[in-house]
């Protein structure tokens, strides 16, 4: 049975909203940048935390607010992967979540191997955690990316202690393979390395792609990974603060529960409530009818660059809403995010902050409205 997809709110309910996406610029510019969609809560959402408001539920998260349980149950229909609760706990963030699982996986001054162009924050996060960043980019085949597994064995092999994974990537939405994740754990088990996996972009793989979790890619996966994963992106909470870590293993379910109490007192207690209620059963249509607008928009845009901006690079990616875009031919140096902000009034993310790799290149969110999107393509392509 076909689904309906889900509709964007039109933009002048958009522009009553006060996060970052709608307040950093001026009301003549269309915002692409961040992260953040343009569709409704799901309804589950809106019923969890509308009754929390009304009853002035707005205290500490409990010790056991029900979101690991939750997130098993959203990973076996979903995903095909067993989880036990009791092997999860909750914080603030992913970012958050990744910080403090390298604290306790690396030492000081240790090298920790990230896969550019990448999630800007993994640049700030390894040094945060006491490592030094270690780049091994994808590699461009030309059609898709994958990672560079020989160039990781390499950086194992010279000292780097773990590899902080994006699965599904961003900014291309690549999902990698069961088999690359396989061998990435193989090569990380023979260093003695871990891999530590941000899987907050998995519950929107499209339906033509595949999502492996990395613990579930293989026993020795299951071994040296910890997954960081969120209700965040897929159902737009980023603001709400909750974010779970999930281990396969003795041994790193071990230091999961070692690391300090507070590290779980941050988990925000609408983000816990809000994050029971996505990945309950109740949403699965919510989030298919999201999935089928996503659908709909890569495609769509593709058309529309190659009608306005036929020199850009686009490849259509396998997961998330947002798109990779490669516009160096059009001469508008490193960073023409800057002068399509400027001239044309639409705010894309900025290639250069995803690393070297990203230079001439823009990052597109694409989770809005078809109309939206195609008036800021029509303005990008009045600068050609």
């Amino acid at each position: 049975m076909s689904v309906v997809p889900l509709q964007a709110l039109p933009i002048e309910q958009l522009r009553q909203r006060s996060s970052t996406k709608w307040r950093k610029y001026g009301d003549d510019v269309l915002p692409f940048f961040v992260a953040e969609t343009d569709y409704p809560a799901a309804p589950a959402i809106t019923a969890v935390l509308t009754r929390a408001v009304s009853l002035g539920d707005t205290g500490y998260t409990p010790p056991d607010p029900g979101v690991a349980t939750a997130y098993a149950g959203f990973a076996a229909r979903r995903f095909g992967w067993q989880i036990d609760p009791a092997r999860v706990r909750t914080t603030c963030d992913v970012m958050m979540a990744i910080v403090e699982v390298l604290r306790h996986a690396i030492r000081p001054g240790d090298r920790v191997v990230v896969t550019p162009p990448v999630y800007p924050p993994f640049f700030e996060c390894v040094p945060e955690a006491g490592g030094v960043v270690e780049r091994v980019p994808l590699v461009d085949l030309g059609t898709s990316w994958e990672l560079d597994l020989a160039g990781i064995e390499a950086a194992l092999a010279g000292g780097a202690r773990a590899v902080l994974l994006c699965n599904p990537h961003n900014p291309t939405g690549t999902v990698h393979s069961r088999e690359t994740l396989a061998a990435l754990a193989d090569i990380a088990a023979r260093f003695d390395a871990v891999v530590i996996s941000d899987e907050i972009h998995a519950p929107l793989t499209n339906r033509g792609a595949t999502f492996t979790p990395f613990l579930d890619a293989s026993p020795v996966a299951a071994r040296v990974g910890y997954a960081v994963v969120s209700a965040s992106k897929a159902f737009n909470l980023a603001g709400l603060k909750c974010a779970l870590i999930v281990t396969a293993d003795d041994a790193t379910s071990k230091i999961v529960r070692s690391l300090p109490d507070e590290v779980e007192w941050r988990t925000g207690h609408f983000g816990a409530l809000a994050a029971v209620a996505a990945f309950s059963e109740e949403s699965d249509p919510w989030l298919d009818a999201q999935l089928a607008a996503l659908d709909e928009n890569r495609v769509l845009l593709a058309d529309l660059l190659a009608e306005h901006v036929p020199a850009a690079r686009y490849r259509i990616p396998d997961a998330g809403f947002l798109a990779w875009v490669d516009l160096s031919a059009l001469g508008w140096g490193d960073n023409p995010a800057v002068k399509i902000r400027r001239e044309a009034a639409v705010a894309f993310h900025l290639g250069p902050y995803f690393g070297d790799e990203g230079k001439g290149h823009v990052r597109i969110n694409f989770g809005c409205s078809p109309d939206l999107l195609a008036e800021a393509v029509r303005r990008v392509g009045s600068l050609v």
